[in-house]
C-alpha cells in the first residue's frame, strides 16, 4: 500500500495510562480483532470498521508527541486493540516515525495478525503478548482459534529478541488452579526473551456491552477472580 493511502482504524485513546506498560504512557486501542476469547472485554473492538475513528499515521502520531514531556525517561506509546497486528501497515508506520522522534514503544498484542511480524518488532522496544493458553486444545476453547498464527508471532519475538512481558488472565473454572500455572511456568522457561510474567484477575465488566450489543456472554455468571487467590498462583508461578 502507498503510504500516502494508510489509514488506521481506531476505537479509543488514553493519553496517560499507567498500566500498558512501563511509565506514563499514551495508549492506543486498535480495532479489530479474529479472536473470540471467552474472557475478552472489549467486544465494541472486534469489528474494525464499526464505531471507528479514522487516522493517518501522521495525524496520531502528532497526538501522541503533543505528550512526550509526560513519558519522562520510562514512558511512551502502547498500540492495543482490538488486536494491533491486524492493521500491520499503519502500525508500522507509526513505530517508525515515533523511533525517530526517541518514543519508547511497546505493542500489548495477543500475537494473531498478519503482516511482517519481524519488521514490525524491529521498531519495538516491548511486547506485551496475551497468553490465552500453553496448549491447542485449550487455546482453541477459549479463543475459537488454533494456535498456528501465535506460534508464528513468537517465533518472530526469539528471532528479533524482543524485550517480552507475559500476560495471562486468570479465570475461575478456566485457569485458576496449580496445574495451569505449573504450565505457563514451564512455557516461560522455553523462552529466552521473558522480563515478567503478570496474571490478570478476570473481572465481569464487560458483561453489559455483550448486552447492550446483542451478544450472548459466554461466562455469564461466573465469579469474578477472588485477589488473595491470584496471590497463592502468583507465588506457584514464581517460586
Amino acid at each position: 500500500m502507498e503510504r500516502s493511502k494508510i489509514k488506521g482504524y481506531i476505537s479509543s485513546v488514553e493519553t496517560l495510562g499507567t498500566v500498558d506498560g512501563p511509565g506514563v504512557r499514551f495508549v492506543v486501542f486498535l480495532k479489530g480483532c479474529s479472536l473470540r476469547c471467552l474472557y475478552c472485554h472489549n467486544p465494541e473492538t472486534w469489528d474494525k470498521n464499526s464505531g471507528a475513528e479514522v487516522y493517518t499515521p501522521e495525524k496520531l502520531v502528532k497526538q501522541i508527541l503533543r505528550y512526550k514531556n509526560y513519558f519522562a525517561e520510562n514512558g511512551g506509546v502502547t498500540f492495543s486493540g482490538g488486536e494491533p497486528l491486524l492493521q500491520p501497515e499503519f502500525l508500522l508506520e507509526c513505530l517508525e516515525k515515533l523511533k525517530k522522534e526517541g518514543v519508547h514503544t511497546c505493542i500489548d498484542t495477543a500475537g494473531v495478525g498478519f503482516g511482517d511480524y519481524e519488521e514490525i518488532l524491529k521498531n519495538v522496544d516491548l511486547v506485551i503478548l496475551d497468553i490465552k493458553a500453553v496448549d491447542e486444545d485449550e487455546y482453541r476453547k477459549i479463543t475459537g482459534r488454533d494456535m498456528t498464527e501465535f506460534n508464528n508471532f513468537l517465533k518472530a519475538v526469539q528471532n528479533t529478541q524482543t524485550k517480552l512481558w507475559l500476560r495471562q488472565v486468570v479465570v475461575p473454572t478456566i485457569n485458576d488452579d496449580e496445574e495451569h500455572m505449573l504450565k505457563l511456568k514451564e512455557f516461560a522457561k522455553n523462552i529466552r526473551n521473558v522480563e515478567k510474567i503478570e496474571l490478570l484477575p478476570y473481572r465481569s465488566m464487560g458483561e453489559i456491552k455483550y448486552k447492550n450489543l446483542g451478544i450472548d456472554y459466554a461466562l455469564a455468571g461466573v465469579p469474578e477472580m477472588d485477589e488473595e487467590k491470584l496471590k497463592v498462583l502468583n507465588k506457584i508461578l514464581n517460586c
